[in-house]
């Protein structure tokens, strides 16, 4: 039985752990050719061979600052060159911050904005031209819960996640209009299992990863934090041309807290 990605060859940005590995070894369990793009070029690679292990052929992995312009360039084309073309993008790597704006320094806030939104920018940017030579094609934004719901002691994170947001509604905007039959769309996870909420713990006071879970699991209506899976299923539905006529939209994987 053919996967829901066969055909489909897709850039996924910070690939070497977190959500970015998860989509990467679902993808390719769908059907899908991937190349991992990481800051962390050795996990990049351990997971390109672990995902080869499963799924003979189906992954390869690059040296990538995703907030810097002439890396975005150079794996642009060395993903270009090592599938022959791509026509999904995921534009997931990103760091945290929790700082109010008076307690976020300015470095902070800089480096948050470039690596969690400049990132997407230039990576929409810089994929449509290969893209556009391959469609149809999807691109996929991972945003979080925090930038569409804010928080006073995330105001880097709050502010970086909502431009996401809105650029992946005027991307997919662009694209509906130049007629590249290319969609754009965001996921907004609330708090899932990756080492990025390892930064949260001093914050909630938590002693160990359980504790730190249960916290943050209070204020979700499901009574539970996210696993990685839960937006990697999301992520190969909109990479998929099941979602041929989903563009422009927020796609909530929250345990219904924004339903509150």
């Amino acid at each position: 039985m053919a996967g829901r990605l066969e055909g489909k060859r897709a850039l996924i940005t910070g690939g070497a752990s977190g959500l970015g590995a998860a989509i990467a070894h679902m993808f390719a369990a769908q059907g899908a050719q991937v190349a991992l793009s990481d800051i962390n070029l050795d996990g990049a690679k351990a997971m390109a061979e672990k995902i080869n292990g499963e799924f003979q052929g189906a992954a390869c992995a690059f040296a990538h600052d995703v907030a810097d312009e002439q890396s975005w360039k150079d794996v642009v084309a060395e993903a270009d060159q090592a599938m022959g073309g791509f026509n999904v993008l995921v534009n997931n790597a990103g760091i945290g911050s929790m700082a109010s704006v008076e307690d976020e320094s300015f470095k902070m806030w800089k480096r948050v904005m470039a690596v969690d939104a400049d990132s997407v920018f230039l990576g929409c940017k810089y994929a449509l031209e290969v893209m556009k030579q391959h469609r149809p094609g999807s691109i996929i934004n991972i945003s979080s819960i925090a930038g569409l719901y804010a928080a006073g002691n995330m105001s880097a994170y709050n502010a970086a996640k909502a431009a996401v947001w809105l650029l992946s509604k005027s991307v997919a905007l662009h694209c509906a209009s130049q007629g590249y039959e290319i969609r754009s769309n965001s996921i907004h996870p609330v708090f899932i299992k990756t080492p990025i909420l390892d930064g949260i713990a001093p914050a909630v006071g938590a002693k160990s990863s359980e504790d730190l879970y249960n916290k943050l699991a209070r204020g979700i209506p499901m009574r539970r934090i996210g696993e990685p899976e839960d937006v990697a299923y999301a992520a190969v539905y909109l990479a998929s041309d099941e979602s041929k006529f989903v563009t422009g939209i927020e796609l909530k994987i929250d345990g219904g807290m924004s339903a509150q």
